[in-house]
């Protein structure tokens, strides 16, 4: 039965075994699978390595583990952000959180060492040649010393593999061959489909293990990841949250297929405050699309592209109240999902849509032309057209659709919509939501477990 996995297939399910365990256990019932890993830099989705998902995560224990692995601390992610700048970033962004400060000090310690060991081998380069004619550049001095850094990382990750091997047949000699590659093929086996499911919450895409027949058990696995993804950071609302969730996911298609594509989405994260109504202890100062810095207290919810992050005051979120801040999540998640289907910095189309771009010019300037002649217009629609810059009210005028449906109704809200905004229905409707369908495709076991989302990067 072992036999069947071939060594490069064992290889990659260890690797996504590692890091499905990163993102929902603790180090300890996964080191074992640790000790197998090949390369402790390998590289995933958005080019980040298991040290980066672990800073981001804020777990100290993996962080620290990974680090005494020969972890490097200066390979960067497509953002450009090595895992020092990660940890300093998520410590600003959470400072009493003190397993984030050990997180920090353990990646800054081990960075300093890094570097030491580079001035170290410069100095003895210089050393050994003062009494030879230089031939070489600077830039070739650095290069080489680089490379010797990297020669040593690559002897400390041998070393590694090494101490893992011969583990490995000590296990082989107390246990015996046959009795561990059958419980590896049984873990393996055991959480494949969460391993196909964090592969697409990671790279953004949906995909079935098996189709669901039951939509309740369909509904329960989109809401129990939204709330994977949920960090309540001040008061107690865990109940509270799961109806708002549940309330969108109920209310209407528009804001269904908001929750069932963000459901999948590995990288999504939700702060919440149940004791306020604005997010100021969350995020004391935010960055407007039109680039403009404002205090946090002036906002209730916020979407933060840059960390796909949505922020929300929930304070008195039951009986009415709850429908008022169901409407400010929608708001804030749709933002979010448009900016992750189109990558296009929250505008409703992809980059180079001139077609797409000229036709959500043409609803803003119906609208505007609605609000001068002193017709009826939803706020939030009236607050997308106040936006600085063209890019704010089109981010915002397209998040304002599933705002209203989860506000008025599936009935009452498209109604609403058809009077007030019908060429803004219109295009949110066939464009925005039809994408948004498109990628959220929901079966059991397919919702991602990539949970930043209690103390995420």
């Amino acid at each position: 039965m072992a036999s069947n996995i071939s060594a490069s297939g064992a290889e990659q399910f260890v690797e996504e075994r590692l890091l499905n365990g990163l993102f929902t256990g603790p180090l300890l019932q996964h080191k074992e699978l640790l000790d197998m890993l090949e390369d402790v830099d390998v590289r995933y989705p958005r080019q980040r390595t298991l040290l980066h998902v672990g800073v981001g995560l804020g777990k100290g224990d993996w962080v620290q583990e990974l680090l005494a692995r020969g972890a490097d601390t200066d390979i960067t992610d497509d953002s450009q952000q090595n895992a020092l700048f990660s940890a300093e970033k998520m410590l600003q962004q959470f400072p009493d959180d003190a397993e984030r400060s050990r997180v920090l000090n353990l990646v800054r310690l081990v960075h300093r060492r890094d570097k030491v060991i580079l001035r170290r081998l410069e100095a003895s380069s210089s050393r050994s040649t003062d009494h030879v004619t230089p031939v070489a550049s600077p830039e070739c001095d650095i290069a080489s010393l680089k490379s010797s850094v990297d020669s040593l990382r690559r002897e400390m990750k041998s070393l590694v593999r090494q101490l893992s091997s011969s583990l490995e047949e000590l296990k082989e000699q107390v246990c015996g061959r046959d009795a561990l590659l059958p419980c590896l093929e049984e873990a393996v086996m055991s959480t494949a489909e969460d391993v196909t499911c964090i592969k697409c919450g990671l790279i953004g895409e949906a995909s079935f293990s098996q189709p669901t027949s039951n939509p309740a058990e369909a509904r329960q696995e989109c809401v129990d990841a939204m709330m994977r993804k949920t960090r309540i950071v001040y008061g107690s609302g865990v109940d509270g949250m799961r109806r708002l969730y549940e309330r969108m996911y109920d209310g209407d298609e528009f804001t269904t297929s908001i929750i069932k594509f963000l459901s999948g989405d590995g990288w999504v994260r939700v702060m919440v405050d149940f004791k306020s109504e604005s997010i100021v202890r969350m995020k004391e100062k935010v960055v407007r699309l039109g680039g403009t810095q404002e205090s946090g207290s002036n906002w209730n919810t916020f979407c933060d592209f840059e960390s796909e992050t949505v922020y929300l005051g929930a304070k008195d979120c039951s009986g009415n109240s709850e429908k008022v801040v169901c409407r400010r999540l929608a708001w804030a998640l749709s933002q979010l999902s448009q900016k992750l289907i189109f990558d296009n910095e929250g505008r409703p189309h992809i980059t180079g849509d001139e077609e797409r771009e000229r036709e959500w010019m043409k609803a803003i300037k119906e609208l505007e032309e609605r609000r001068k002649r002193g017709e009826e217009l939803d706020v939030f629609i009236k607050f997308a057209l106040d936006g600085k810059t063209p890019k704010a009210k089109v981010c915002w005028l397209a998040a304002a659709v599933p705002s209203i449906i989860a506000d008025y109704g599936s009935t009452r809200g498209r109604s609403l919509l058809q009077q007030q905004a019908p060429l803004l229905f219109s295009l949110y409707s066939n464009n925005v939501m039809g994408t948004l369908i498109a990628s959220a495709k929901v079966g059991p076991m397919s919702i991602s477990y990539a949970f930043f989302f209690t103390s995420w990067s």
